[in-house]
């Protein structure tokens, strides 16, 4: 048990107070909560109150003890509008049938970080969330204490029921929270030990899971709103083009078309030139989709050439020169890297390559604007609602003060939907048509447009002494817009003689965060190149990554080193123990990788047998430290959700480009994963350590791609250095 101040100063909490018919709602100007909306079909067990408290907080309690619970952060099937308000209900101490969760609007007034990136929702929710739950418990105590006339010490809480532990006498929290909204925050609460923990740790089922499986309205292609009418984009064909002209004359005469206007968010492009590619777009506005596809097709546009018209067999070039240059300035330099190399018996150099890769969310992106010359009303699935408020606002010359987004459950997000560029046209759009719109983006419109995750190319030396120990290492990465190398992480700290360094390439290409960027990319890289080490010095991998951990533990190299060597030697110890890797059975070519990203710890063994004469994954262990867990259900799925998503783009996916052009503009071209590849069976593990909650939903996908890699070789004899893997045919059968 801890105990926590509640707040710094009075003026740091909102207000609480209550209206006639006995109700409390309690508000917390350090967290981020949310708006109400109440799902009446999430009740199971009371009735809707007759009166609710809204004062703009995050926790309201009925009259009857129905408690609602709203969830801070962008839902993107992360999970958190259940795990989230599940921190409050533990040490607010109710019975989960008596919660209703409903979604956040923003407000950046009275809420903080609402955003859906970097897996670090439930890290910096977790003191602030449970203090607010135990906060409301605290003072629903005090006021049964008043009326049921005994010491608040001897009174204990149960599912929303606060009992007198020497008497019979009982009383639940609908009872007392018109009272408890009188009394003054207490200055302190104590927060549950861990053991104590009723709800937390207990696998809860997705709040939305009916409503998803159902259909019933959600994400944002389902919002409607009278009077709407539908928008879609036509950009430029290619990267390095822009609009010359456009005759409209035909489409405008179509039927339910409503106008066609030119849209330019050229001042935006200048800000973010990654990206927004295109600064210029045409907008078609109509009554319905099918209408406005067609009156789309019948456009008579002029595009010319703005800037060079890029290939991916130039970007490829480009990196490689950058790799040639023996003038790098290192991002990281331990020991004398240049003469453990001069010195060296053996020299081991591996260069391993990445492509472009779309996001593909299964629910393209979309957005209604709804813009008067007075404000900007929005609606849609959006990870990160201050930042594109915020452009809304530059974009349309309005105080963001006068821009409002209600935030949808979106249909996936892994980056693709940090930026929202598509919010800034739809606002745009809904301006120069004078009406409501929802701005669709087909999925080739999608899929074309970028943002990508970067192409990257990166090459690994390791020097080996005539001991046949491993004495210096070299990593030197360049990528799109950003190199993929963390210069501080393993195995930085681990070697005597260390050199890393980073460079970047420019491109009219956008690019953007892709689920755990840059890791996602290197980590494959760094774990088969150390595979491939650990094999010339004859070595077991897993041994030889426990021998450099050993190392990093008693005598690290440097001090800035960004990763616990204790927890992830141990994932590596568990995924051992869990897999059987000692016991290897014959037909069956096994993989190791381990990786640190989003202040998580994840190792993973997939093991690969022939199938109908070529490689099938036949299963993939897991072994997770994340903290305490605390949806078991739901981190089980996203860490299986990861690593199914990992196999497919390090197997199958890639964007490429001729002249500027996007090659792949829908799933007939761009291969994603399909049921008959993904694993046979998944086995994950977490490692139980009481340590507060670190990040889940990246952390899972970066290593698989390394330990697949690893059994790839197993079971072919060959070494695989390019994604995607399955461009190698021969080497797959």
């Amino acid at each position: 048990m801890s105990t926590i101040k509640t707040h710094y100063n009075r003026r740091s909490f909102l207000k609480i107070s209550a209206a006639s018919g006995g109700g409390m709602l309690l508000g917390f100007s350090f967290l981020a909560g949310c708006k109400a909306d109440v799902v009446a079909e999430q009740i199971k067990t009371k009735a809707l109150p007759k009166n609710w408290f809204d004062m703009n907080a995050f926790l309201k309690i009925g009259e009857n003890g129905l408690v609602t619970i709203l969830s801070p952060n962008p839902e993107i099937g992360q999970n958190v509008k259940t795990s989230m308000p599940m921190l409050i209900a533990e040490e607010l101490d109710v019975n989960w049938e008596d919660v209703v969760v409903e979604q956040a609007g923003f407000d950046k007034n009275k809420y903080e970080r609402q955003v859906a990136g970097g897996s670090q929702s439930i890290r910096h929710g977790w003191t602030s969330l449970r203090t607010a739950g135990a906060t409301a418990r605290r003072m629903l105590l005090e006021a049964a204490a008043q009326k049921l006339e005994v010491p608040v010490d001897e009174l204990r809480t149960e599912n929303g029921i606060i009992s007198h532990k020497n008497s019979d006498k009982t009383i639940s929290y609908g009872e007392v929270a018109s009272v408890a909204s009188q009394i003054e925050i207490p200055e302190e609460v104590q927060l549950k030990d861990p053991k104590d923990f009723k709800i937390i740790g207990q696998g809860i089922k997705n709040v939305d899971g009916q409503k998803i499986v159902t259909g019933q309205p959600l994400f944002g292609l389902d919002y409607k709103r009278d009077g709407m009418l539908i928008a879609m984009i036509e950009h430029p064909p290619a990267f390095g083009m822009k609009l010359k002209s456009v005759d409209d004359s035909k489409a405008k005469t179509m039927s339910g078309i409503k106008g066609v206007y030119t849209i330019d968010t050229s001042s935006l492009s200048e800000q973010r030139p990654t990206i927004f590619a295109f600064s210029e777009v045409v907008a078609v506005v109509g009554n319905s989709t099918w209408e406005v596809l067609q009156a789309k097709k019948a456009l008579n546009i002029e595009w010319e050439k703005a800037n060079t018209l890029e290939d991916s067999a130039t970007h490829s070039q480009e990196m490689d020169k950058f790799l040639a240059n023996k003038n790098i300035e290192a991002k990281r330099k331990d020991g004398n890297p240049s003469k453990a190399f001069k010195d060296a018996s053996k020299i081991i150099e591996r260069v391993y390559t990445a492509p472009f890769l779309a996001h593909n969310t299964l629910e393209p992106m979309n957005f209604f604007a709804d813009v008067s010359s007075e404000k900007a009303d929005l609606v849609g699935p959006i990870q990160t609602p201050q930042w594109a408020s915020g452009m809304v606002a530059d974009a349309l010359g309005m105080d963001v003060e006068n821009v409002s987004i209600d935030m949808t459950r979106q249909g996936g997000g892994f980056g693709r939907r940090l930026y929202g560029h598509f919010v800034v046209e739809a606002a745009l759009i809904s301006k120069a048509a004078q009406s409501p719109i929802k701005l669709i983006y087909t999925r080739e419109d999608d899929m074309s447009y970028g943002v990508y995750r970067p192409a990257y190319k990166v090459k690994y030396r390791a020097a080996i002494n005539d001991k046949n120990e491993m004495t210096a290492f070299h990593v030197s990465g360049v990528g799109a817009h950003g190199g993929p190398v963390w210069e501080n992480r393993f195995p930085a700290g681990a070697v005597e003689h260390y050199l890393a360094e980073d460079q970047s390439i420019e491109t009219v290409v956008s690019t953007g965060a892709w689920r755990a960027p840059k890791s996602n990319f290197i980590a494959g890289a760094e774990q088969a190149f150390l595979d491939e080490v650990a094999e010339a010095i004859g070595k077991d991998p897993i041994d030889f990554r426990l021998e450099l951990f050993e190392k990093a533990k008693a005598n690290p190299v440097g001090e800035e080193n960004d990763y616990d060597a204790e927890r992830y030697a141990g994932v590596l110890k568990m995924v051992r123990e869990k897999s059987g890797w000692d016991n290897q059975k014959s037909g069956v070519h096994r993989g190791v990788a381990a990786y640190y990203c989003h202040n998580s710890y994840v190792a993973q063994v997939v093991d690969i047998i022939e199938k109908n004469g070529k490689p099938a994954i036949q299963k993939v262990w897991s072994a997770v430290d994340c903290g305490i867990v605390v949806n078991p259900e739901g981190a089980k799925n996203q860490i299986e959700g990861g690593l199914i998503d990992g196999i497919g783009h390090a197997m199958y996916s890639a964007m490429s480009f001729k002249d500027g052009v996007p090659q792949q503009k829908n799933f007939n071209t761009y291969n994603l994963i399909r049921h008959m590849d993904a694993p046979m069976e998944i086995e994950t593990h977490f490692v139980d350590n009481g340590i507060d909650p670190t990040g889940l939903g990246e952390p899972g996908l970066p290593p698989v791609m390394g330990a697949l890699a690893n059994a790839l070789y197993k079971a072919t004899g060959k070494r695989f250095y390019d994604q995607p893997f399955a461009q190698n045919k021969e080497l797959l059968g």
